[in-house]
């Protein structure tokens, strides 16, 4: 779980990956979404990944009920804005945050966890994939026009 102290770091590190490594339009209103890890602390669980001390991941884990949770249903939690500095890649980081998810998940009994992802987001759906999360073309969405999120489930 991340502390309060490292809110602004996590907030700072999510807009790092998604805007700076263009997935999202720095004039994007979602930027400020990004930024507020304070918000997904107290709305969610903020779980950051640390490597020799230092933040290099963040995601927050939706359980049923928050106010972050956009798809999932009321037996199935979601997690989101899953965020790895560059530097930590292909080190197993995001796995492990992912597995985390799932974990907090089947430990609750629920039924699953879901996902939300942008079609440019290719490694990420390799990981999700290679996890054993399925597409869900049916649960596909928009939240903003031209903002298409492909969707995946994982089933306990």
């Amino acid at each position: 779980m991340a502390r309060t102290d490292e809110y602004e770091l996590v907030g700072e590190l999510t807009v790092e990956v998604y805007v700076h490594g263009g997935l999202v339009n720095p004039a994007s209103p979602y930027v400020s979404t990004l930024r507020n890890a304070a918000d997904r602390a107290a709305n969610a669980e903020l779980l950051v990944a640390e490597v020799e001390g230092e933040v290099v991941g963040a995601v927050a884990y939706c359980p049923p009920g928050s106010p972050y949770a956009e798809l999932a249903g009321p037996d199935e939690a979601e997690f989101r804005m899953l965020a790895v500095r560059k530097t930590a890649r292909a080190n197993g980081v995001g796995r492990a945050m992912v597995r985390a998810c799932a974990e907090r998940a089947r430990t609750a009994g629920l039924a699953g966890l879901r996902l939300s992802t942008q079609r440019n987001m290719d490694s990420a759906q390799r990981l999700y994939e290679r996890m054993g999360f399925v597409r869900t073309p049916d649960r596909d969405w928009a939240p903003a026009p031209g903002v298409d999120l492909l969707t995946y489930a994982l089933s306990f």
